[in-house]
């Protein structure tokens, strides 16, 4: 349910899971190198990606902002 509370914020769900696995194009390159896809507008760094590539990707780690992904297949 949702409020308007600043409390609200802390019960934002992510997009994505841990373990979830998903076809996405990386959309740029992120500070630290990684490229970067987004889903549904979340951002999904993933390394050892260049921009324009698509790839299938498996969600490693999921934080408040973004989440960590590998290449696979």
């Amino acid at each position: 349910m949702y409020g308007g509370r600043f409390g609200d914020r802390e019960r934002f769900e992510a997009p994505v899971k841990v373990g979830e696995r998903y076809r996405v194009r990386i959309e740029s390159i992120g500070k630290g190198g990684d490229g970067i896809a987004r889903i549904k507008g979340f951002v999904v760094f993933v390394p050892n990606t260049k921009v324009g590539e698509e790839v299938e990707i498996v969600i490693n780690s999921v934080k408040r902002r973004f989440a960590f992904a590998e290449v696979i297949g």
